[in-house]
């Protein structure tokens, strides 16, 4: 397929220069999977990533092409907008960036911080160094026992490896790998394929959420259909529109790529993906053998949350109809009572029209000196009124005073 021309179209000498095709640009087949695209997003991004090519503005350009390809083919909207229309049913200039937190300056960080502090939704990526240690085979793997947890702090930016072996019977009856953090941490729960050189390449990956007083994260390998929930799909619609935050809120809700694990050992991670500390953090592993009515629950909750998806997407398109016509009526309403009054101040300059006597008109400037002047004269034969009834007091100097003149003073 040939390239789709973007709306903001570069010139460079003259010609116009076209983005290429997101799947060209991945190296994957148009029927590929969610797995394998991001599988080879991994290892370009990796191969191309800036940390590993300091100054080379080609591997630059092409670590945000490779990026920029990604955001489209892992979003199933995109994806689906793209393959019927191109990159400009997309919205290109809207597509989100992941960052990595280990390449950005402290002052960037400390943007970066603030920003999600504020509640924008800024997506991050893992440390290229880390996932380079990994390929290479050059990282620490702790063993972790089944139905056992490991409290532990890792530093920002890093990660600690976990290993953990089931059996075939342990693999049938299901799976679960949890991670909590009671000081509301964020990480990330990695989980790793096993390359034929020994070295691990990142196949899942689960970014915690705010559960109650934790952060959490888990992977569930039940042998069915899990789902996942994309938090930051809500968060950028909620910041659009409150209705349209809740009429996407489901939306997110996506289905894991792995529904079981085949028995053997199978290595996880935890990677601190706090700005500035480090973050705390529980991991344990366990068999889903004893959970089976929670098993059985999530299964039916998951359905219910699909059904009522669909019920919202139909419920969407008649609560849009009803607010048209609300609106219209609302906006009908005031233009309706604005010719009302229009109408009735038309009918009384009429009837006031009827007339052959002169109109002395008063300004309300003269009304308020005539009110003024006349409480000012009121006030001035109140006072005259009282001073006339008020009695004549004697003065001290009047007084006739008697002496006995017969008696020595």
């Amino acid at each position: 397929m040939p390239g789709h021309r973007s709306k903001s179209e570069k010139h460079d000498g003259g010609d116009k220069q076209l983005r290429r095709d997101p799947y060209e640009v991945l190296g994957v087949s148009r029927n590929s999977t969610d797995q394998e695209i991001k599988s080879a997003y991994r290892k370009m991004a990796l191969k191309y990533h800036p940390d590993k090519n300091a100054n080379d503005p080609k591997a630059a350009d092409m670590f945000k092409e490779v990026t920029f390809s990604y955001n489209i083919l892992s979003d199933p909207d995109k994806r689906r907008q793209y393959d019927s229309a191109g990159f400009e049913a997309v919205e290109s200039e809207n597509q989100e960036l992941e960052l990595d937190l280990s390449s950005l300056g402290a002052v960037n960080t400390m943007f970066a911080a603030l920003f999600s502090k504020l509640g924008v939704p800024i997506k991050t990526t893992v440390s290229a160094t880390v996932l380079e240690e990994a390929l290479n085979g050059i990282v620490t793997i702790r063993p972790l026992p089944l139905g056992h947890y490991i409290s532990k702090r890792v530093e920002k930016q890093c990660a600690h490896f976990y290993s953990v072996t089931i059996t075939e019977e342990e693999a049938r009856a299901g799976f679960v790998c949890r991670v909590q953090s009671t000081d509301k941490s964020k990480f990330k729960l990695l989980y790793f394929d096993q390359e034929d050189n020994g070295g691990l390449s990142l196949a899942l990956q689960e970014d915690c959420a705010k559960t109650g007083k934790v952060t959490s994260a888990g992977m569930y390998f039940l042998g069915f259909p899990v789902y996942r929930l994309d938090q930051t799909m809500n968060s950028i619609a909620a910041a659009k529109d409150p209705d349209t935050s809740f009429f996407r809120k489901l939306d997110g809700f996506q289905p894991c790529e792995l529904t079981e694990l085949k028995p053997g050992t199978h290595v996880f991670a935890v990677y601190g993906d706090n700005f500035f500390k480090s973050a705390n953090y529980t991991i344990e592993a366990l068999c889903a053998a004893p959970f089976s009515e929670e098993k059985e629950n999530l299964r039916n909750i998951e359905a219910q949350i699909l059904s009522k998806r669909a019920e919202i997407s139909k419920f969407e398109a008649e609560y849009r109809e009803v607010l048209s016509q609300f609106s219209e009526m609302t906006s009908r309403y005031a233009h309706e009572m604005q010719a009302i009054d229009e109408l009735l101040k038309n009918r009384n300059e009429i009837h006031a029209s009827y007339t052959s006597a002169p109109l002395k008109r008063s300004t309300s400037k003269s009304r308020s000196k005539n009110s003024s002047k006349e409480a000012k004269e009121d006030g001035q034969s109140r006072e005259k009124k009282s001073t006339r009834d008020r009695p004549k007091k004697k003065k001290w100097y009047n007084l006739h005073l008697k002496v006995d003149k017969r008696k020595a003073c």
